[in-house]
Order: structure tokens, then sequence, then C-alpha cells
């Protein structure tokens, strides 16, 4: 499953909230420094789906505020 996520760094919460079936926006509190804010969006989106951090893999956007998330369910 392909979803697109929107982050906004440096927020006051955690949180990952659904816009419809593929789109997600995720706020953090770490800064988009050093691959931070990716690896809490990441973690996030393992707790929020359930599955282990190898079945969530970063596609597209890297360095961008949006990105695209594939997450393996089997």
């Amino acid at each position: 499953m392909l979803i697109k996520i929107k982050v906004y760094p440096e927020s006051k919460e955690n949180v990952v909230i659904k816009k419809s079936e593929d789109s997600y926006v995720v706020k953090v509190k770490e800064k988009a420094e050093r691959g931070e804010a990716n690896a809490r969006v990441k973690e996030l989106l393992q707790n929020y789906f359930g599955v282990s951090s190898n079945k969530i893999k970063l596609l597209k956007g890297g360095k961008k505020p949006n990105k695209i998330f594939e997450i393996v369910d089997s």
C-alpha cells in the first residue's frame, strides 16, 4: 500500500491524522535535520498501522515535507 504523507516538523505533538484513504498528515516534534523527523514519522506510522519497521519504506521525498511511503501488510 502506498500512502502520501505531509510532514510538519517542530510541532507541539507527535500525531498521525488521516485525511483520506491514502493521504495523511503527520506532525512531529523533531527538527527536519539529519533524518530525525523522518525517523520519527516512520516510528509513528509503525505504531499507527501496527507493523514492524522493516515493513515501512520511504520511497520519495526524503528531504521534502511531502513524502510517499510504502507499507507492506503481509
